[in-house]
């Protein structure tokens, strides 16, 4: 007996022990972690904020698309941040106002008059307004795995309607208890022994919200001791209304896609585009009702079932004296008043792709998903959709059974920024990104890099070197002999160097690429920006290899600034959760490529969208505005390219098979349409073609590259470096001529 007795004293000094070691084991667990998760935050992604100042390029549809993805309500009389009254023209707008990195932008009433497509007044209070922001587009949001989503509001700013009717339904002994309650304890109890499962918890809100934090789901008795312990513990170490608050900042309240609406404020901002302190009581009680079932109430899709939740939920609210009833009443006669503007954030997955992508390069994945960082980007608005619309307009006509795929890029070539980009035919869809991971041959998209070699070395070529497009066989150690083809199947003699590029011509390019050396041709190619490696082979020259298009965007940025290489970009600036800047991503550039020879290149490019393999652009521009681009058709037609720039954008388009078949377009009867479709609804300037210091031009006989005069036989007015002008000359004198080329145009202002 007497050993029985030490046994168990024993056995009950080990189970105090191991007791006493797990609660110190549960306290150090919420003394450490809970000041930290009441604020984790998942990082916010902004758009660009629209810039808006007399003489700005903006239609009256192009503003009314960018308020519409904004959320701003349509009203007679803008009284109220977010509201917007439109009579034609005139816009009158109550801005929201908002925190830049490094200034602030005032919630205001302004006036807008604008013209067919220039901004033509802005004024406030009567005053004139030099320039403004509107608040910029959040188009997305970095969130951990668990898909968690919340704006933090403090217990301060929650109407006292509201988290007093949240204790009346949830918990109305909150601030007396101990962090739970016997009575619903028993009351669960006694439901569970009914059923004979475990089907209720009779949980306090300071157990709701442990449970949230550190717990599973699971129901068993267990896992509800641990809760109450710690839920005990959790109220011995913080106050009633930090707990409170907590609790209104992290209740689930619903889901969008991936993305896990937790918290009042922001289920107020996604359920009525509303500021939580501006709810009305209607709205506050459908949101406390939805805590007992965020799916089983969801008004979006059980509008009816979630009208009958709020009811009841202001009946409670009256009857424990929250409200009066007269306001219960009234409250009741009230729609749902649910927000029907369309949701837009995550509906651009390829863009954020890139984003995470450039983020994952400085930040940890950890510090992305709870710091609550805000991350400004370049991504335009107007210019994806105009690139969405151009991209499924285009498939919708020449395919339509669904099977091809495309993938299209927009940058700001001044500054190498990425400002918009389509991932895939789907254009909302997340999935496999091909802009970024599509890895295709790129077919005559690379030439441009072989006949920027040969431009370099002036003192052996120039645009008016004459080339053999003629047959040509390679050998190739280990492999079949390389014997390239016109698309034409057809020879054309000796041509002008610019005139091969322009018609595309394989034969030249070949025979050229193959005279400047593989290696040379290679190493132009890293120079331009691809980083991927390039097979130094003899089809390298017409466009052997694998290259994403975000490659191709890459080349295509250098030529078009002229020689200068600039990292692309997505991110402009990041912010803490406290608007403190962490980083900005400048401009930064280097000159990797002579500036007279990348002159002239863009020369023979402006030539293939005038008169070579891009012309069937012209279908689309206006006919005065300059673009210089270049068309790519892979083997048997599998992938379609174009890339091109204007003035102001560079855009690269893609038309392909996810099982490389072939897809029957050119270059110029696929991606071309895509690309010149987009451009000619989003470009506002030509390209600027100044000559440089150290180019000089002269009258060629576009036949033989001869000097010749001007008004004569073939007479093409031409750049070139100084000193590389051709020495033969015709015999034919300078004739006036009243005939003007569009390439002499380019020298006559």
């Amino acid at each position: 007996m007497f050993k029985t007795r030490r046994i168990l004293a024993k056995l009950f000094v080990v189970a105090l022990v191991i007791g006493a070691g797990f609660l110190i084991y549960l306290d150090a667990r919420i003394t450490s972690t809970f000041t930290d998760k009441m604020w984790e935050l998942p990082a916010k992604v902004y758009a660009r904020p629209l810039e808006l100042y007399v003489g700005a390029e903006l239609s009256p549809d192009d503003l009314a698309y960018e308020l519409e993805v904004l959320g701003y309500r349509k009203v007679r009389h803008a009284s109220g941040p977010g509201q917007v009254a439109r009579n034609r023209n005139r816009f009158e707008i109550f801005t929201r106002g908002f925190n830049f990195p490094g200034e602030s932008e005032p919630a205001r009433r302004v006036t807008l008059e604008l013209g067919a497509t220039r901004l033509q007044g802005i004024t406030s209070g009567g005053a004139n307004v030099d320039l403004m922001r509107l608040d910029p587009v959040q188009i997305g949001g970095i969130y951990p795995s668990h898909g968690e989503d919340r704006l933090l509001v403090q217990l301060a700013d929650v109407p006292t309607t509201l988290w007093q009717g949240l204790l009346a339904v949830e918990d109305r002994d909150f601030y007396s208890h101990w962090g739970f309650s016997i009575t619903g304890i028993a009351r669960a109890a006694l439901s569970n022994v009914r059923s004979g499962q475990v089907v209720a918890g009779g949980s306090t809100i300071t157990q709701q919200l442990v449970k949230n934090y550190y717990l599973t789901p699971e129901r068993t008795l267990v896992r509800k001791l641990t809760e109450v312990l710690m839920a005990v513990l959790l109220e011995l170490h913080y106050e009633k209304d930090q707990i409170l608050e907590s609790y209104l900042n992290e209740v689930y309240l619903g889901q969008e896609g991936p993305r896990a609406i937790h918290g009042f404020s922001l289920a107020a901002r996604h359920y009525f585009d509303t500021p939580l302190e501006q709810l009305g009581l209607h709205q506050q009680a459908l949101l406390v009702g939805m805590i007992k079932g965020p799916s089983l109430y969801n008004p979006l899709r059980n509008p009816q079932r979630a009208l009958e939740r709020r009811n009841v939920v202001l009946d409670v609210m009256a009857g424990e004296g929250v409200i009066s009833d007269e306001h219960a009443l009234v409250a009741k006669a009230m729609p749902l008043g649910l927000n029907s503007a369309p949701r837009i954030r995550n509906t651009f997955p390829a863009y954020l792709d890139l984003v995470r992508r450039q983020l994952r390069r400085d930040y940890r994945e950890e510090d992305l998903t709870t710091l609550g960082l805000s991350i400004f980007t370049a991504f335009d608005p107007l210019l994806q959709q105009k690139l969405e619309r151009s991209t499924t307009d285009v498939l919708k006509q020449i395919d339509s059974s669904g099977e091809l795929q495309s993938a299209s890029i927009v940058t700001r070539f001044d500054s190498g920024e990425v400002a918009a980009l389509v991932g895939g035919r789907k254009v909302s869809y997340a999935g496999f990104n091909r802009a970024l991971d599509a890895r295709r041959p790129a077919g005559s998209l690379l030439k441009p890099a072989v006949y920027l070699a040969a431009l370099e070395r002036p003192r052996e070529y120039s645009l008016a070197t004459m080339i053999e497009d003629k047959p040509i066989t390679v050998q190739v150690r280990g492999s079949d002999d390389w014997e390239p083809r016109n698309f034409d199947r057809e020879a054309h003699g000796d041509v002008p160097l610019y005139r091969a590029l322009a018609k595309s011509y394989n034969l030249a390019t070949a025979r050229l690429g193959m005279d400047l050396g593989i290696d040379t041709v290679a190493d132009m190619l890293r120079r331009l920006g691809v980083e991927r490696p390039v097979p130094e082979v003899p089809a390298l020259t017409l466009g052997a290899g694998e290259y994403s298009p975000m490659d191709m965007v890459a080349m295509y940025q250098t030529i078009a600034s002229g020689g200068f290489r600039t990292p692309l970009r997505s991110i402009r600036d990041i912010v803490d959760a406290h608007g403190v800047p962490l980083q900005r991503y400048d401009l930064q550039y280097e000159r990797e490529v002579s500036l007279q020879a990348v002159y002239l290149l863009q020369y023979a490019m402006l030539d293939t969208m005038k008169e070579g393999t891009g012309r069937g652009a012209y279908r689309e521009l206006p006919a005065n505005l300059l673009v210089a681009g270049k068309t790519g058709t892979t083997n048997d037609g599998r992938d379609s390219w174009f890339a091109g720039f204007s003035g102001d954008l560079l855009a690269v388009s893609w038309i392909g098979r996810d099982d490389n078949g072939s897809t029957g377009l050119t270059g110029s009867s696929g991606a071309l349409r895509v690309w010149s479709r987009f451009m000619a609804g989003a470009s506002e300037r030509s390209l600027a073609y100044r000559m440089p210091e150290g180019v000089e031009v002269d009258w060629i006989d576009s036949s033989n590259g001869m000097v010749t005069g001007e008004g004569c036989p073939n007479a093409v007015k031409m750049p070139f470096i100084a000193g590389s002008q051709p020495r033969a000359h015709t015999n034919c004198a300078p004739r006036t001529s009243r005939i003007k080329g569009w390439f002499q145009s380019l020298f006559d202002d």
